[in-house]
């Protein structure tokens, strides 16, 4: 089960966030201080969360402005719905379902919300739908008659007993057509069911098979509700973890185990990340305490000596698997130096009544985990905490981080990415960064930028990369910038394209022919995407200069066949490489842009996502962009549409494209490799 979509609503400064989607693997929070990030995330772990997190409390999470209204009692908090959740099915989770009943093979979606008052309701897309009375009662009515036709009329009134048809108009005398047959109403309709069944002929099927369809109707409710109750127990458990959670290098026992067991624990954040490492180690406080104070036995007494020894052993082997596991991992994250070892091993030690965790470097010398870089402390106890966490009720949770790998240097935060996506395999990840190392250019797909333009209007999170405040997309502008830069005089072979949504359009699509091993762009050649056809000349110029072999792709519109004919850019390039998308175009259309050389499946996407009309086969010399814009309406934007092009091959094959498109992608990657062999 993935969540994929949320929205947190009425707290702190969220005025209502407004639904945004979650990614399958990980989404990014993007933007300035203050915008809200991190209570977004606070308010998403309360959705469902592990033991011993702090509810909602109204005086502290309710917009504050706003506060005299729930004194006053103009709003309850029982009406107020905090944050909600629609969590994806996989295979499991519908099989666990259908094992209830087969209906519910349809289900596609469980969603989940938490109230201010800290009361939860969950539902469920799909499935036989709960009936209302107005469904049932004529059916109802008629079986009533059947019965009570049936009974002799003398019998009836010489009886103290009600008739059929009395009972259920008694039962639903209360009941508006409107009323969902669930609970208690169903409850009363299936024991009037029980109570006439017998009154029914065996050999009238018609009446028996109207009765076991009404009681089926009447049970949807019920069955809803366990699918409901399967469902939230599989719900992932959201874990928050912050830059504050440290595991301290040196761990008094004693001092920790009577802080446990007196309750002392005030500051949480201080000894949470020492609690985790006692959590992964396997051991309790007072358990690690009592072996560091144990006396050895006398020699004669050979049970209690190998008692005392299995003991010892146990301790020593955990720590010792601990200090390996984590080793493994951060090595993997740090990807150390061979000169600077750093990582070379972590070490988990007892000795006496302190726990120690220090790092012995490639001379064998042991330091004090605190004497280490502030960077390599946040990840040692960063991965101390997430596996401690994802064992046990939290296995297989949705991580939301708030500015992970904040210590660490740019260039080892752009090697922690990939640690992310790592862990984002098995654990849904949701996580916010100042940084633009932890995003990289193939993720902007995965970056919601939130922001807050004033108070009033309170925190909103943007889906796709748009904002008011320029500050908010900062960190996408460096990413881009820094990658453009060090890509830029990297590589021998550069192929400038005239924007961003032309560099994605060809790497997806690229990356789907390379896997089904019909084409691919040589991979020494660096795609340089420029901000405009105009300065595709700059790009390509500078390049050149540099002995560089660059090659251009233009669209063949009236920018694009502008910036084909500068002199400059035929001078430094010369007519073969520079490349329009007319080169490889097999439609009607005059002027050409990338987007035309994937026309049916952008319309496509654009019918499932906005329900656009269908294929406009009648007007084939309309520009693909155009009926792109009219499927968006007044939000459309090159990004969007490039974005969820994107998105859709991540899920699909070459195969999936038509074989047009597969023909125009081929030939024009085989002019981009022969422009730059």
């Amino acid at each position: 089960m993935r969540l994929s979509k949320a929205r947190v609503q009425k707290y702190r400064s969220i005025r209502d966030s407004g639904p945004f989607e979650v990614e399958v693997a990980k989404t990014i929070l993007v933007g300035p201080n203050e915008a809200g990030k991190t209570a977004l995330l606070w308010a998403l772990q309360r959705l469902r969360p592990p033991t011993g997190v702090e509810e909602f409390v109204p005086l502290r999470d309710y917009p504050r402005s706003e506060l005299n209204d729930l004194d006053s009692g103009a709003i309850k908090a029982s009406d107020i719905t905090v944050v909600q959740g629609t969590f994806t099915l996989d295979e499991d989770d519908k099989s666990a379902i259908e094992a209830i009943d087969p209906s519910f093979s349809t289900c596609t979606s469980y969603s989940r919300a938490k109230r201010l008052d800290n009361t939860t309701y969950h539902w469920l897309e799909g499935g036989p739908a709960i009936p209302r009375w107005r469904d049932l009662i004529a059916d109802c009515r008629r079986l009533a008659s059947y019965v009570d036709k049936k009974a002799a009329p003398e019998a009836i009134a010489s009886s103290a007993k009600k008739s059929a048809a009395e009972t259920l108009e008694g039962l639903a005398d209360s009941w508006q057509p409107t009323t969902l047959v669930h609970g208690p109403v169903a409850d009363q309709l299936t024991k009037w069911f029980t109570a006439i069944e017998l009154e029914i002929d065996e050999a009238n099927t018609k009446e028996i098979d109207r009765l076991e369809r009404l009681r089926g109707q009447a049970n949807v409710g019920t069955l809803r509700d366990a699918a409901q109750k399967v469902l939230e127990k599989r719900a992932p458990t959201l874990v928050y973890y912050n830059n504050y959670f440290r595991v301290r290098p040196r761990i008094h026992l004693e001092h920790l185990a009577d802080r446990v067991e007196q309750k002392l624990l005030d500051d949480d954040l201080y000894d949470f990340g020492n609690l985790c490492l006692l959590k992964l180690l396997g051991f309790t406080a007072r358990e690690l305490s009592n072996l560091g104070k144990a006396a050895q036995p006398s020699p004669g007494n050979a049970d209690a000596l190998r008692k005392y020894q299995d003991q010892l052993d146990a301790r020593s082997y955990r720590l010792n698997a601990a200090s390996v596991k984590l080793t493994e991992q951060v090595r993997a994250a740090w990807q150390p130096d061979e000169k600077k070892d750093e990582a070379s091993t972590l070490r988990i030690v007892a000795d006496q009544q302190y726990l120690k965790v220090v790092v012995q470097d490639e001379q064998g010398v042991d330091v004090e985990l605190d004497q280490r870089s502030e960077g390599f402390q946040w990840l040692v106890s960063f991965f101390v905490v997430f596996f401690a966490q994802i064992s046990g009720e939290h296995k297989n949770a949705i991580l939301l981080l708030d500015e992970p790998g904040l210590h660490l240097h740019g260039l080892k935060q752009r090697e922690f990415r990939q640690t992310i996506s790592n862990l984002a395999e098995k654990n849904q990840l949701i996580f916010t960064t100042h940084s633009p190392f932890l995003v990289g250019p193939d993720e902007l797909d995965f970056v919601r930028v939130v922001e807050m333009k004033n108070r009033k209007e309170g925190t909103k999170v943007h889906t796709t990369v748009s904002s008011g405040d320029p500050a908010a997309l900062l960190p996408l502008q460096e990413a881009l910038g820094y990658d453009m830069a060090q890509s830029l005089f990297a590589q021998q072979r550069n192929l400038i394209l005239e924007g961003l949504t032309d560099y994605w359009y060809l790497e997806a699509t690229a990356r789907l022919l390379e896997e089904a091993n019909i084409a691919s762009i040589r991979p020494d050649i660096a795609l340089v995407p420029a901000a405009s056809a105009g300065k595709v000349v700059y790009f390509a110029t500078i390049l050149h200069a540099h002995r560089l072999k660059v090659a251009a792709l233009l669209d063949s519109d009236a920018a694009g066949e502008q910036a084909a004919r500068q002199e400059t850019l035929v001078h430094a390039l010369g007519n073969k490489r520079i490349i329009r998308t007319r080169d490889v175009y097999a439609g009607s259309v005059n002027a050409p842009e990338i987007e035309d050389l994937l026309r049916e499946t952008l319309l496509k996407i654009a019918a499932e996502e906005h329900g656009s009309s269908a294929l406009p086969s009648d007007q084939p010399t309309r520009p693909t962009v155009d009926f792109l814009a009219a499927s968006y309406g007044k939000d459309f934007s090159k990004y969007k549409q490039a974005k969820a092009y994107v998105r859709w091959t991540r899920d699909h094959s070459a195969e999936q494209l038509t074989a047009t498109e597969r023909d125009s992608f081929v030939s024009l990657i085989a002019l981009i490799n022969d422009a730059l062999k």
